[in-house]
This record gives C-alpha cells, structure tokens and sequence, in this order.
C-alpha cells in the first residue's frame, strides 16, 4: 500500500517590510541631466494599396422589403395597398405628425386618436417603441 503524503503547506503571507525614514532631500542641481539622444527614425514601410471596392449602395434586407398586407383597421390609417414594414412604419409617423399626436411634454409616447386607438388595441397612449409590436399584429 502506497503511504499517504501529507499536505502540501502554504507559504506563509509576507509581511510588509518596515518603512526607513526618509533620508534628507539632496538639491536637485546637484544631479546632471542626462541628454537623451533621439530615437532615429526609419522610413516607414510603405504598403501596397489595397485595391478599393467601388462604393456599392447597400442592399436592405429582403424581409423588411417583402409588401406585407395591413389589415382593415390599419388600412384606414396608412392606406390598403400592401407595403413594405419599414414604409408602413413610415406612413404611421406621418400620420402621427400631421394631426400632432406625439406627446409635448414626453416625446416618446403618442397620443392615439379615434383611428389609432382601434390599432393600438384601445390604448390611449403608447410608447413609441410598443406602437411597433402593436402595428405588427395588424400586417399580414
């Protein structure tokens, strides 16, 4: 049978040394100051340009771009043509801007009115990042 090793042991933590007092301050003229000679420097390694991509518009998602179906309710808001979400995000603000239902003192929030308080679900305001999910249920 294999005897059993005690325990490996710990260092003990060191304790911090003592301070010395301080010597007295010698006057600083005393020490010559050192030139230091400037680093020389090497002309930079230069690169080969990279060839440039020519600026390409960027493509939007093709989800987001898909004319989606708005229902009844939201049809006599924004219109009953089917649209992408982003333009019927688009629409609901103008609306929104042109009867002046954005809240003054809150700017986040919107004040429904008789049309979007049937889209909003009944709501009389909503916060500007709910009214997304609450229009989503509206799109088909």
């Amino acid at each position: 049978m294999a005897a059993k090793k005690p325990a490996a042991k710990k260092p003990a933590a060191k304790k911090p040394a003592a301070k010395k007092p301080a010597a007295a301050k010698k006057p600083a003229a005393a020490k010559k100051p050192v030139a230091k000679k400037p680093a020389a420097k090497k002309p930079a390694a230069k690169k080969p340009a990279a060839a440039k991509k020519p600026a390409v518009k960027r493509k939007p998602n093709a989800a987001f771009m898909k004319p989606v179906t708005p229902s009844a309710v939201l049809a006599a808001v924004i219109g009953a043509t089917p649209s992408p979400r982003t333009e019927i995000t688009k629409k609901i603000w103008d609306y929104i801007k042109k009867n002046k239902l954005q809240d003054a003192v809150n700017r986040r929030n919107i004040n429904a009115d008789d049309k979007l308080k049937a889209v909003f679900g009944g709501k009389k305001t909503v916060s500007m990042f709910e009214m997304t999910k609450l229009v989503s249920a509206h799109l088909k």
